[in-house]
């Protein structure tokens, strides 16, 4: 049997089987939003766990941040930092969260933004930019599915119709068992995912250099370029470390996916343990991956699209078999978080839109039946995405974190305490400028902005956007009314119970 047959295969079967879990999903599922959007706020530590790094480490470590490795060498590991912080804001931000969630029955991040600034216009921007930049983010999935299955089968089935094959199983088992099924499906997808990219490094390494440490030898001997800083093409520089290491944690922890699984875990001391031991499983993933990215800048030099680095290795150098393993595992890292952005662009517009503005007072089935035609919807807006911008995958993850990251000085007025208060006008400002600043300076081209001086100190975007939004958050907020004093007490009383009470 031909070797892209065996690998297809075996992705084929892993995605039958996801299939047969949003059915068994479905069987316990209730007609009840909490239900299907929340999956009851019932997660325990494993499953909770398993899900929250399944849907951070995507086709983004599987693709993108190999053929980042490949382009730019070992300062990705630099950035890794991110990975670290992850811990600490779950830890300390997220329990805060889940606290106010559990209490006054939030759903989505607007629910909680919008009850503290008693604002509807912070509901509406909260939402917009919740949706617009995750749907980004289904661009990186949809593009690293096509690309996985489109290589498997050695291109005898075309990047389009490989996409649209997988987007249509993820959106199949969302619709079937809601949330419960994502994470159902992100267990099996976390062990997967981690297991095959381990495994698969560990065998290309041994066979083309003879292990890890002559790895390193060949490179110090002919590529010394990938193991400098910043990098043979200048890229890692203090400021983008430092933009990259803040837009990777923060930005993707703000995303609507990330908040929500804080409402959804069954403890605070769920998501402590979470927070704790959650950047062991999301840097160690990063080794293997760089061994395969640097491994494949000197395997194959002149690779056309360093994304494909790790399949394109898999297929000249491994076993069918083991091949059609680990893509299958890659094909679970990109579904593990296609699946939590699709469910939380369809919770976000059923209930912070249709919900909230169009249809008021309807049946939990009703809403339910909603959020499924929403996911359709999304699947084509996804498709058409992946399809026409193929851009370099991190890149574009990075620009959807950013997106998100302007919610920060809105969120932290919120979970944190302090006599200053952040009005509504100051947060919707803030969101507003920071978006404008940060888009402003993605479409003016390099070249020009070298000519106008660059970012001081080598800033990144997305950093200096968020140092213009709280600037006009605080100002704005000086000069507009605050909260009322009943809000302020009964939503910053909860947050100061949890922390300071019996948590």
């Amino acid at each position: 049997m031909e070797p892209w047959v065996v690998a297809t295969s075996l992705i084929f079967v892993y995605l039958l089987a996801t299939i047969v879990i949003g059915v068994l999903a479905n069987r316990r599922l209730t007609v009840n939003m909490e239900d299907f959007l929340l999956y009851g706020r019932q997660a325990g530590f494993i499953v909770l766990y398993l899900t929250v790094v399944a849907t951070f480490h995507s086709a983004f470590a599987f693709l993108g941040s190999g053929g980042f490795f490949y382009t730019h060498g070992i300062g990705f590991w630099a950035a890794g930092t991110w990975t670290v912080l992850v811990g600490a804001i779950t830890y300390t931000l997220g329990t805060r969260i889940w606290a106010l969630g559990k209490k006054f029955g939030y759903i989505t991040p607007a629910d909680m933004l919008a009850d503290f600034y008693e604002s509807e216009t912070v509901r509406v921007a909260v939402a917009i930019v919740s949706v617009l930049f995750t749907i980004l983010y289904i661009q990186v999935q949809a593009a690293g599915l096509g690309y996985i299955l489109s290589v498997a089968t050695g291109d005898r089935i075309s990047f389009g119709l490989a996409t649209a094959i997988l987007l249509v199983v993820a959106a199949a088992y969302l619709m079937a068992g809601g949330l419960r099924a994502v994470y159902w499906t992100d267990v099996i997808q976390g062990v997967w995912m981690y297991v095959a990219v381990w495994t698969g490094a560990l065998v290309l390494v041994y066979k083309l250099f003879g292990g890890p440490v002559e790895l390193w030898r060949r490179l110090v001997a002919e590529r010394p370029d990938l193991l400098s800083l910043p990098g043979p093409e200048g890229y890692f520089t203090p400021g983008m470390w430092f933009g990259m290491t803040v837009a990777l944690s923060f930005g993707i922890i703000l995303q609507p996916h990330m908040m929500i699984r804080y409402y959804t875990a069954a403890s605070a001391k769920t998501l402590k343990l979470l927070g704790a031991t959650t950047p062991l499983y999301l840097f160690s993933l990063f080794i293997p991956i760089a061994m395969v990215g640097l491994g494949g800048a000197l395997v194959l030099p002149d690779l056309a699209q360093p994304d494909r680095v790790f399949p394109e290795l898999l297929f000249r150098y491994a076993p069918a078999w083991l091949t059609g393993l680990i893509l299958a595992g890659a094909t679970a890292a990109a579904m593990s978080t296609l699946d939590s952005i699709l469910h939380s662009n369809m919770t976000v517009l059923t209930r912070d839109v249709y919900q909230r503005y169009i249809a008021k007072e309807r049946s939990q089935a009703h809403y339910i039946a909603f959020g499924r035609a929403v996911v359709v919807g999304l699947l084509a807006v996804g498709w058409f995405l992946s399809v026409r911008n193929l851009d370099f995958l991190v890149t574009i993850v990075a620009l959807s974190a950013a997106g998100a990251l302007q919610l920060m000085p809105a969120v932290l007025g919120v979970c944190y305490p302090r006599r200053r208060l952040t009005t509504s006008a100051g947060a919707v400002a803030g969101i507003v400028v920071g978006l404008t600043a940060f888009l402003a300076l993605t479409l003016i081209p390099d070249d020009v902005l070298a000519r106008l001086g660059g970012m001081p100190w080598g800033m990144h975007d997305a950093v200096f956007s968020l140092l213009v939004n709280f600037a006009t958050t605080v100002v704005v907020s000086r000069f507009t009314r605050p909260p009322s004093q009943e809000t302020v007490e009964r939503i910053h009383g909860e947050v100061e119970r949890f922390v300071y009470g019996e948590g």
